[in-house]
C-alpha cells in the first residue's frame, strides 16, 4: 500500500503541461477544485471528466499512476460512499429496507456522485505535483502570496514550509517501508490479527519513524544555516517564471469549462 501513494512525487516531463507556468497551474488546479463543487448533476460531472481525461493525455502521466493516486483513498471513497447510501433519504417506497437501514434510489445517486466527485478531485490535484517540481513550486507559492509581503507576512517562510513537507512525503514513505521490513525480518507480526492487535503492531514502526523524522529535520535545518540560508530576502532565481501564450490558453479553456457546468446547472 505504502508503494502506490504518489502524493508529492514529480514525475520530469517535456509534455505542454510540464512547461506552462507553475502559477497558473496552481490557479487552474483550484479553479478545477471549484468546478466540481459548482456541479449539481451527472452532466457537470461528466464535462469535468472529459476536460481532466484531456489534460491528463496532454500531460503524458500514465493511467497506472492515476490508479496508484487513488488507491490509499480508497478506503476514504468507500466510508463516504455508504454513508450517503445509509443516509439520504427521499419520498416513496425504500428500495431496500433491512432492519433500521433504508436504501433509497437518491442514495445510491447521491452515493455515486459523491465517489465520482472525491475521484476527480484526487485526480486533479495530483496532477499539479506530477507535473511540477518541488522548487518551482515553491517559487510559484511565493509569487501568488507576494501581496502579502505589504503586511509583512513571512511568505517565502511559508512556501519553503509547504514544498519541503511535500518533497518529504515520499522520502517517509520509503523510511516507514525500511522500518517495517526491517521489524518484519525480527518477526513482527504486522499484518495479522483484527485491528486494535495491528493498532498495537505500529507502535515499533512510528517511534522510530518520528525519531528519523526529527533528525532528518534537525540535519535540513543544521545544513540550511551552514550555507548561510537567509530567507526570501536578496535571494535570487535561476529560473524566472513567465506567462506564455500556453498559460493564457489553458485559463481560458479552463474558464470555458466552468462556464459550461454553470451553464448545465441551469438548464438541467
Amino acid at each position: 500500500m505504502l508503494n502506490d501513494i504518489t502524493i508529492g512525487q514529480f514525475f520530469p516531463g517535456k509534455s505542454v503541461i510540464h512547461r506552462m507556468d507553475s502559477r497558473f497551474k496552481i490557479v487552474l488546479v483550484t479553479v478545477f477544485v471549484v468546478i466540481l463543487f459548482v456541479a449539481q448533476n451527472f452532466w457537470g460531472l461528466g464535462i469535468a471528466c472529459a476536460f481532466i481525461t484531456m489534460v491528463y493525455a496532454a500531460s503524458g502521466i500514465s493511467f497506472r499512476m492515476i490508479l496508484k493516486s487513488l488507491k490509499p483513498v480508497l478506503p476514504i471513497i468507500i466510508f463516504t460512499a455508504v454513508l450517503n447510501l445509509i443516509f439520504v433519504k427521499d419520498e416513496g417506497d425504500p428500495l431496500v429496507a433491512f432492519w433500521v437501514i433504508s436504501i433509497y434510489w437518491k442514495g445510491i445517486q447521491t452515493s455515486i456522485f459523491m465517489m465520482l466527485r472525491i475521484v476527480f478531485l484526487i485526480i486533479g490535484m495530483s496532477l499539479l505535483t506530477y507535473t511540477t517540481s518541488p522548487i518551482v513550486l515553491t517559487d510559484a507559492l511565493e509569487s501568488l502570496f507576494s501581496p502579502l509581503k505589504k503586511i509583512h507576512f513571512p511568505v517565502h517562510e511559508l512556501a519553503m514550509m509547504m514544498t519541503i513537507a511535500l518533497r518529504f512525503i515520499p522520502t517517509l514513505i520509503e523510511e516507514t517501508n525500511k522500518i517495517m521490513m526491517a521489524q518484519k525480518a525480527r518477526g513482527a507480526s504486522l499484518d495479522t490479527g483484527g485491528i486494535i492487535k495491528r493498532a498495537k503492531a505500529m507502535t515499533p514502526i512510528l517511534i522510530p519513524l518520528f525519531v528519523n523524522s526529527f533528525k532528518r529535520a534537525n540535519e535540513l535545518a543544521t545544513a540550511m544555516e551552514c550555507r548561510c540560508y537567509k530567507g526570501g530576502e536578496g535571494r535570487t532565481k535561476l529560473r524566472v517564471l513567465k506567462a506564455t501564450k500556453l498559460d493564457f490558453f489553458a485559463t481560458a479553456l479552463t474558464l470555458c469549462v466552468l462556464g459550461m457546468v454553470i451553464v448545465n446547472n441551469i438548464v438541467f
